[in-house]
């Protein structure tokens, strides 16, 4: 199957380079260019492709500008394409498949593109489940019922100790001593009192695995463990910030404010 591609940089030759080296592709299909942002914003909208490639530095609307305008729809897996490295973390945050270098390397892009076929694996096989579930609903509702797993009771299905390998080395991470828990693309930083950890591990992944009577997304790429908030700082612009145990602060989006109810 096809994987249906919107490229986006509003420089001409970058355009011709990135498609030359996705020619080598024989999954890739190009369904058209974009200039710029507000043209980004169209073309998603109108072609609905499935991998947007995306460059961040444009005239006027940059590229985060542009998934920020797409916030009402199911946005297409996005691979940010930039000459700076600076970025990089604000990518992951913005939950890209991959954040590329100009200019692009032909083997660097093929890892790119695997890690977005894997995921357009695992969503068109969680959307084939749910048409077949509704298909199953209609003609016999009473199986639906007997195939749903039933909920399980107290906390003992949640992990209480997580093994981190980072540097080389395995470390047994008490889950209380976690206090935040940060995205950086597949990777998880876990930050507790004494040292900040890294995870090969998806954020919801790991929220399967922690009690959320505890550990509360507070943003789209932030957990935190709700013992160790000391206080709540409202903003102007509707959001507010955590203040943790350590002193550290965390931003607490305006989709998640219910979280903040808690303390009030």
């Amino acid at each position: 199957m096809k994987i249906r591609t919107l490229l986006v940089d509003d420089e001409d030759l970058a355009i011709r380079g990135l498609r030359h080296r996705l020619e080598a592709f024989a999954d890739i299909e190009v369904v058209g260019v974009a200039r710029n942002g507000r043209e980004a914003i169209k073309a998603i909208r109108t072609e609905k492709p499935d991998l947007v490639f995306l460059d961040i530095q444009m005239p006027a609307f940059d590229g985060f500008s542009v998934l920020s305008g797409l916030a009402d729809i199911a946005l297409p897996f996005v691979i940010f394409v930039t000459a700076y490295s600076d970025h990089a973390i604000r990518a992951f945050e913005a939950e890209a498949v991959d954040y590329l270098m100009k200019p692009v390397e032909t083997d660097r892009l093929a890892q790119s593109l695997d890690r977005v076929r894997q995921r357009l694996a695992e969503r068109r096989l969680s959307e084939e489940a749910e048409r077949l579930a509704a298909r199953l609903a209609e003609v016999d509702p009473e199986a639906v019922a007997a195939l749903e797993p039933r909920p399980e009771t107290g906390s003992d299905r949640y992990e209480r100790v997580i093994n981190v390998k980072d540097q080389g080395q395995i470390f047994r991470v008490d889950v209380d001593s976690i206090e935040k828990i940060e995205a950086a693309g597949d990777y998880m930083c876990l930050t507790t009192a004494e040292r900040t950890l890294i995870l090969r591990e998806t954020m919801k992944d790991l929220e399967r695995r922690l009690d959320p009577r505890k550990f509360q997304r507070v943003h789209r790429s932030t957990i935190v463990n709700l013992d160790t908030v000391r206080q709540v700082r409202p903003h102007t612009n509707g959001e507010c910030f955590l203040t943790l145990a350590s002193g550290a602060s965390v931003k607490v989006s305006r989709s998640y404010r219910e979280v903040v109810a808690r303390f009030l």
